[in-house]
């Protein structure tokens, strides 16, 4: 396997950064956390990004991929959402829980814009208001959002007979207010009677980063086509996510975080489509469209991926259909470790993979176990080892088999990112 500063280099692989700043209550305890799309390290939003390539990136890079439970340390997440992100239902790539939907201030379409608040509603969503101006325009949202977000004026006094008066109007209703910078501003807007606070005074958006696999373009590309069509054919989108390692990865997350089961295992792609259904791959695939995600070139890595799960596949194609899925499942993920500098473990962990495909992937145990094991015996070019392996499970196969099983993969690996490459 390529060695970590050979993954680095890799096209697929990035660093994705995220900025998480903290709100806090009356007592200076926090109550939850904002999270920023951030391009670089530099802690500020990226200047040229459209609120809809935010959206789309901090959905599927960071949301999506790591978890909003990790990203927020379990507290309540703020995230800015854009009106576009809105209307195309974005929300529900997520649950509702422990999830505040800010609604920013250059959002447009407004009628549209209440009319998808009041369905997400009903749905346990719930929506902040972000930097509030008192513009007539906002009126018809008022009564709908649970938290209204007001930023600091000079003078202070400003802010606090704002806040005052939303809370005459909207009993109800939360009150935040951003960008505060001294002790004097957080006493005075407190005494006005604010609910939550946000600014310099308390923390600064602290930097987070991670390390992201980006899908291949032409797998997003042909995943859009798939789902542009009125009937989706679930096994056409299995074979377009199948080939790409950071659409696998993304799928997978994308089941364990809708699931409302904790019990439930996926153990293949085809399984995790199916349980997904029809609208939330369409919903899936516009995040990727919307973020515009896609390497320039792929990696050694991906082909590694690739081409391990394709043998296993062919290697467990006696033994039936399903168990040969979730070999090419299990060969794709086997590099991930290395792609996202993360124990094994603890993807196995979270990706939900259950009992049986961990225990093969962590472990080597049981024919799929022993498949992975006898593809990484033939890249380290140990036979005697391969040999063995190919005993336990085909006992009726010779080394030819292997050697075949090979040749094919690697010739499916290849032929597959040379196809990329020539779209690209």
């Amino acid at each position: 396997m390529p060695n970590n500063l050979e993954v680095k280099n890799s096209s697929i692989l990035v660093t994705q950064y995220i900025a998480r700043q903290p709100i806090f209550d009356g007592d200076k305890s926090i109550f939850a956390y904002e999270l920023l799309y951030r391009d670089s390290v530099n802690n500020a939003f990226p200047a040229g990004t459209t609120d809809g390539q935010a959206t789309g990136r901090l959905f599927f890079n960071a949301l999506m991929l790591v978890g909003v439970e990790k990203l927020a340390l379990n507290q309540t997440a703020f995230i800015n959402l854009s009106s576009e992100g809105l209307l195309e239902d974005l929300p529900k790539l997520l649950q509702p829980e422990n999830t505040v939907i800010e609604i920013v201030e250059r959002t447009e379409n407004i009628d549209l814009v209440v009319e998808r608040v009041i369905e997400l509603k009903k749905a346990g969503y719930v929506f902040a208001l972000d930097d509030y101006d008192s513009h007539k325009k906002w009126q018809p949202l008022l009564s709908l959002v649970d938290y209204i977000k007001l930023e600091v004026e000079e003078p202070v006094i400003k802010t606090s007979m704002l806040l005052k008066k939303l809370k005459r109007n909207f009993p109800n209703i939360k009150i935040v207010v951003e960008r505060i910078e001294t002790y004097d501003e957080f006493r005075q807007l407190k005494e006005a009677g604010c609910d939550y606070f946000q600014g310099f005074f308390f923390a600064h958006p602290e930097m987070l980063s991670y390390n992201s696999i980006e899908p291949l373009k032409m797998a997003v590309l042909d995943l859009l086509r798939c789902t542009s069509r009125t009937d989706l054919d679930f096994n056409e989108i299995n074979q377009r996510i199948s080939k790409d390692v950071g659409l696998t990865a993304r799928v997978l997350k994308l089941v364990n975080t809708r699931s409302a089961n904790k019990n439930l295992v996926i153990t293949s792609i085809p399984q995790a489509v199916v349980y997904l259904g029809e609208d939330s791959i369409r919903k899936f695939v516009r995040v990727l469209v919307l973020s515009e995600l896609g390497s320039d070139k792929p990696s050694e890595l991906t082909r590694l991926g690739l081409c391990r799960a394709q043998f296993m596949q062919i290697i467990l194609e006696p033994g039936g259909k399903v168990i040969a899925e979730q070999g090419y499942l299990v060969g794709l993920m086997s590099v991930l470790d290395a792609i996202l500098d993360m124990e094994l473990e603890a993807i196995a962990k979270e990706f939900s993979l259950g009992a049986e495909l961990s225990g093969a992937l962590l472990s080597f145990e049981g024919m799929m176990g022993n498949s992975l094991h006898l593809v990484k015996a033939v890249e380290e070019d140990n036979w005697q080892m391969a040999k063995k392996l190919l005993e336990t499970i085909r006992p009726a196969s010779n080394i030819e088999t292997v050697f075949s099983a090979m040749l094919d993969a690697r010739q499916y690996a290849d032929e597959l990112l040379a196809t990329i490459i020539e779209q690209d």
